[in-house]
């Protein structure tokens, strides 16, 4: 299973608790603001997050998705 990790930028208010509770430290907090003011949070490292939704569950402002996304095939 493959899964996609997506931080909406213009809902996040930069609060910084999925930075907190990350186990494996993937997201950090902007320097660029978004159109509501704030620093959102985004993904500095993508490749180690392993989508323990820990930081979806936190988010005050459902601003965190983690779905599953289907695997095409490898052509052989």
């Amino acid at each position: 299973m493959a899964y996609q990790h997506r931080i909406d930028a213009e809902r996040c208010k930069g609060c910084g608790l999925c930075v907190a509770v990350c186990p494996k430290k993937v997201l950090e907090i902007s320097t660029t603001v978004n159109t509501r003011g704030y620093f959102p949070a985004y993904q500095a490292r993508p490749e180690d997050c392993v989508f323990c939704a820990i930081c979806a569950t936190m988010c005050p402002d459902v601003a965190i998705t983690i779905t599953e996304v289907e695997e095409t095939p490898a052509a052989g």
